[in-house]
């Protein structure tokens, strides 16, 4: 790895696998799983849990960039938009820095909507790697 080398991977996430997440998390917050409900708020349809969005970036961390074998150590996000069940997504990742001492890095961590590329999440994780980095 190096600064500036990138992986994306684009994704969605069904309203089954949301309702998955509310019982396994235990954040049942209707907002996320009931139509009705949500139909009243300001998004007029369930959201995906910021951190069920945010769980994408863990994925491809520990399975393809750097991959197996990686120590996730630090994850900041801030949530831009909502995201919706049912609609692509892109994550974005980025090296930043490269510390090969430590068998460290930083990168950016994005998440855009494929259909006009505008950010739901942005920010940056801390990673170990003792082969990879």
């Amino acid at each position: 790895m190096k600064p500036g080398d990138t992986h994306q991977k684009d994704f969605s996430f069904s309203q089954e696998q949301v309702n998955a997440f509310a019982e396994i998390s235990g954040d049942k917050n209707p907002i996320h799983i009931d139509a009705e409900y949500a139909a009243e708020t300001v998004y007029k349809k369930p959201i995906i849990h910021g951190f069920l969005g945010g769980s994408v970036i863990s994925n491809v961390l520990g399975t393809e960039f750097p991959g197996e074998g990686t120590v996730y150590l630090k994850q900041e996000m801030t949530f831009r938009r909502p995201m919706y069940p049912d609609v692509a997504y892109r994550v974005i990742l980025t090296v930043l820095e490269v510390d090969e001492r430590r068998n460290r890095a930083e990168i950016e961590t994005k998440i855009v909507s494929v259909e006009d590329g505008k950010p739901v999440l942005t920010g940056s994780a801390s990673v170990m790697h003792k082969e990879r980095i």
